[in-house]
């Protein structure tokens, strides 16, 4: 009996072990084997759009698997980044996002109401751009200079409508500390992201717009659009000719960055592919050439150093979003 206890044992323990041998592959798998998802938590054609698809392309190969980006508009870019805040830490589901992150859950405190997402429940990856926005108007506007633009502003309060992004994003944000330097009151005009703010100026609905020169840049140059002045602390080399609002002798600074997040949880194995491929797509000539006939330029920051830049910029908006107080 015990004879045959034995052989049946040692045949039950041949037949697992092709299970084991066969599961073990499987197990040991590297990220990524499926397709990535790139949130863009904003319509086509904005800046982060304008990022993040040549990111993806160029992470796509470093990975040699498909990065897929998804537009998801809306609150301001609120939607997208709370999906991915709460979506399954595995590495699949990634943000391109801007500075509005660490704003909104600020301006939630502000009008009293539930976060879409809190700035901890997600991990920075990598910053790739940080620019200064340009205050654009249509070619065919009155105003040819800043000068003439404020002169006109503080003559005729209301008169002139900018459109944005959303409340408390990035072409809001610097338009607000713009009304507050200059002591004017102008129309705020909230969409769901720069693309179809750009369109409605382009359009004659609203007289002006802060955004990214990679959002305006191709307008500019065909002469439909005119650049008045920019929160840089200095000239542009894509606008060389635009002075900055500190040039102008007003004391405004403020910078749209884009940057790769995934959820808090994200395992640091995936973490550290997803920096190795973020790396490469900052270095890459076909991103770099994308990005620079867009108008803007690589600024990149890897994982520990964008941590604290992400940290500092919250801290900062902070008190910015405090000040600019609640708006409808």
């Amino acid at each position: 009996m015990k004879r045959r206890q034995l052989i049946y044992a040692g045949l039950s323990v041949a037949m697992a072990m092709p299970m084991t041998l066969v599961s073990l592959p499987a197990l040991a798998q590297a990220y990524p084997t499926k397709p990535i998802t790139m949130v863009v938590p904003f319509p086509p054609g904005g800046v982060a759009d304008t990022v993040g698809r040549p990111v993806a392309e160029a992470m796509s190969r470093h990975l040699k698997q498909s990065m897929v980006v998804e537009n998801k508009g809306g609150a301001g870019g609120g939607i997208g980044m709370a999906q991915v805040a709460k979506s399954k830490p595995d590495g699949y589901t990634v943000l391109m996002s801007l500075s509005s992150l660490v704003v909104l859950p600020e301006a939630d405190k502000i009008l009293q109401r539930a976060p879409l997402y809190q700035v901890n429940q997600l991990k920075p990856i990598a910053r790739f751009t940080a620019d200064p926005t340009v205050l654009v108007v249509r070619s065919d506007s009155p105003w040819k200079t800043y000068a003439e633009f404020i002169a006109y502003a503080k003559a005729n309060p209301g008169k002139i409508s900018f459109g944005s992004s959303g409340n408390y994003g990035t072409m809001h944000v610097p338009m607000e500390q713009l009304k507050a330097a200059t002591s004017t009151f102008m129309l705020h005009v909230p969409y769901t992201g720069a693309a179809p703010a750009v369109m409605s100026l382009l359009g004659g609905q609203i007289e002006a717009v802060s955004t990214g020169p990679a959002s305006v840049k191709q307008h500019i140059a065909s002469g439909r659009l005119r650049a008045l002045a920019h929160w840089g602390d200095s000239r542009l080399a894509s606008l060389p000719d635009v002075p900055s609002f500190k040039e102008l002798g007003v004391p405004i600074q403020y910078s749209q960055w884009s940057g790769m997040f995934v959820p808090a949880d994200t395992p640091a194995a995936v973490v550290e592919s997803l920096r190795q491929a973020a790396k490469f797509a900052a270095q890459d000539p076909r991103a770099v050439a994308a990005l620079t006939a867009s108008g803007t330029s690589f600024m990149y920051q890897d994982a520990p150093e964008f941590e604290r830049f992400v940290q500092a910029d919250a801290k900062d908006m902070s008190g910015l979003v405090a000040r600019i107080g609640k708006v409808d």
